[in-house]
């Protein structure tokens, strides 16, 4: 009987296979989705509103539009209702790491969609942190994290796919990602 591996070296094994992955020219999300006929599903626990969503939002490759509007709806600027439209890139994002990370939790969701006007503020009243152009405010970047995941796998875990760009904020404990150019920020 084999010895089931360890997180550690389960983890160390997946990124491996996702850095070969790349070496061999093909993206990872192309991987992820090419040619399946299975159904992502995502989960979310929004931390400002107290609302729940789980739901599938892609089949066999195809964005399911009932589940985006539903999304941009959850995913809306919390302080003034606002909705925006999110990028549906972000949900396969969040799909891989929950993946990688081989776990069903729902994500917590600090911030999704911000206006340009609740981004003004939080970046005068926030004390940096907030970027005048922030993705944030083109529905391309969601702060999260993932109750009983250490933020550090998280962050690892997000780090490893090379999807776009991920900041790391332990002191407010989250993660933020988004389906910019590749690049990462925070300690």
């Amino acid at each position: 009987m084999t010895k089931p591996l360890e997180p550690a070296r389960r983890q160390f094994l997946r990124y491996s296979a996702g850095i070969a992955m790349v070496g061999t020219g093909m993206s990872l999300s192309s991987q992820a989705f090419a040619g399946s006929s299975q159904a992502y599903r995502l989960a979310f626990d929004h931390t400002h509103t107290h609302e729940k969503l789980s739901l599938i939002y892609s089949v066999a490759g195809e964005y399911q539009a009932t589940a985006l509007d539903r999304l941009n709806h959850f995913l809306r600027d919390h302080y003034t209702g606002t909705v925006g439209t999110m990028d549906p890139q972000l949900f396969d994002i969040l799909h891989r790491i929950t993946s990688a990370l081989e776990t069903k939790r729902s994500f917590q969701v600090i911030s999704g969609y911000r206006c340009a006007a609740t981004n003004d503020r939080l970046r005068t009243t926030r004390g940096g942190g907030v970027a005048k152009r922030s993705l944030h405010m083109d529905g391309r970047a969601i702060d999260i994290r993932i109750p009983g995941v250490p933020l550090t796998e998280l962050h690892h875990a997000a780090l490893s796919l090379k999807a776009g760009g991920v900041g790391f904020y332990p002191r407010d404990q989250f993660v933020h990602i988004d389906t910019g150019k590749v690049r990462s920020w925070g300690t």
